[in-house]
């Protein structure tokens, strides 16, 4: 397709952080002019973008105001649940392509997403919500360990504890109320497996796959991701049955269109379960770095392209590779990608890592750095990946 295919469009952004700069950036190759929206806070984005309004994302009444003065022709993000709900509001308020609020709420709140799961049969884990005011104890009474506890509206591992009895539960609790925005907390059945996530697109209600990444976790208590491998080294019948199961549960979610990321465990048996669903594409360097590596895609120019209600190219316009990405969550881990940028230097796509000392890391957000690398099978990237939970 024409590298300046948008030419003259106007793409409002929800999002200025690191995570929305490829978007921006794509954008603007495309011909688009970008108008970013996010609380003003010194982000890449507010550099990157044409207009920078210094709005937080929260402030969807006033995000509507500005794209309708405008006249934006599509609105969108990538890779932020809470971002999602604004870019989805705001378009389709404004009569530009997006999904339904109704598939937004079901994709971003995982107590819904659970209840909608459990009607349409599809593989997940037993849920119960939990608030700061109900009875606590009583409600679950009956909870089997181990189990999981988390926000019900959070992403990027936050909040997130793995309780092996009810020893913690309280303690689990207050953490996940913390960080959830509607006060949900939510305690699930642990379910054992080896994880893996799912780049999905979706066009007028066909869901194209678009590849399989392997995670690494550091396990309980938090399940904070260390590194991802595309393609994730899988046999095809198993790939054919977590893909099935994929697509039926973005029916269940609505999601007719544009990217989506879908958390998959798979138990001894090889039978998928759906940890969880986002109708929007990947973060971690998923979607805007290890896709377009692996693939050929231009994943964040097809979500341009959907934002524009424009079918999107997923042709492969490169010859894919092997990718992984690799996080610093210790020492250790910076001594890896020191020996890898010094041993084999034609792996290291991009990266930026500190040595830090042993400070605990809760979540996604705080590590101390990412290394993404390719190369032309994923066995040869396998030494520098840490060793699976």
């Amino acid at each position: 397709m024409d590298g300046k295919r948008h030419m003259g469009k106007v793409l409002a952004v929800i999002g200025a952080s690191e995570m929305q700069d490829p978007l921006i950036r794509r954008a603007r190759d495309l011909g688009c002019t970008v108008h970013a929206f996010a609380w003003k806070c010194g982000d890449v984005g507010e550099r990157t973008a044409d207009v920078f309004h210094p709005v937080s994302t929260a402030e969807r009444e006033e995000v509507l105001r500005i794209c309708r003065m405008v006249g934006v022709d599509g609105v969108c993000t990538i890779g932020s649940d809470f971002n999602n709900i604004t870019a989805t509001w705001v378009a389709n308020r404004l009569g530009l392509a997006a999904n339904t609020d109704e598939c937004v709420r079901l994709s971003t709140d995982k107590h819904a997403m659970r209840e909608a799961f459990a009607a349409a049969g599809d593989p997940s884990p037993r849920s119960i919500a939990v608030c700061e005011t109900d009875d606590v104890d009583a409600l679950l009474a009956s909870v089997v360990y181990p189990a999981i506890v988390k926000p019900s509206d959070r992403s990027g591992s936050r909040g997130i504890t793995g309780l092996e009895d009810s020893s913690g539960l309280h303690t689990a609790l207050a953490v996940a109320w913390n960080e959830s925005f509607n006060g949900v907390a939510l305690v699930e059945e642990f379910l054992e497996g080896d994880e893996f996530s799912i780049e999905c697109f979706s066009w007028q209600g066909i869901h194209h796959i678009l590849q399989i990444t392997r995670k690494y976790t550091t396990g309980a208590p938090h399940f904070i991701e260390m590194a991802h491998l595309e393609p994730p080294l899988l046999d095809p019948v198993l790939i054919n049955r977590i893909e099935a199961v994929v697509r039926h549960a973005l029916c269940t979610l609505e999601v007719w269109q544009g990217a989506s990321h879908a958390e998959v465990k798979v138990n001894a048996s090889g039978e998928p379960w759906i940890v969880e669903i986002g109708s929007r594409m990947g973060g971690d360097f998923i979607g805007s770095s290890l896709i377009p590596l692996s693939t050929g895609i231009d994943y964040v120019g097809a979500v341009i392209d959907a934002a524009f209600g424009v079918e999107p190219d997923l042709e492969a316009h490169a010859l894919p590779r092997a990718t992984a990405v690799r996080f610093v969550l210790s020492p250790d881990d910076a001594v890896v990608l020191d020996h890898l940028r010094s041993e084999r230097p034609e792996f290291v796509v991009a990266g930026h890592w500190q040595h830090r000392g042993s400070s605990e890391i809760k979540d996604s957000s705080n590590r101390f750095g990412w290394c993404v690398m390719a190369a032309d099978s994923a066995e040869e990237l396998l030494p520098w990946l840490p060793t699976s939970d």
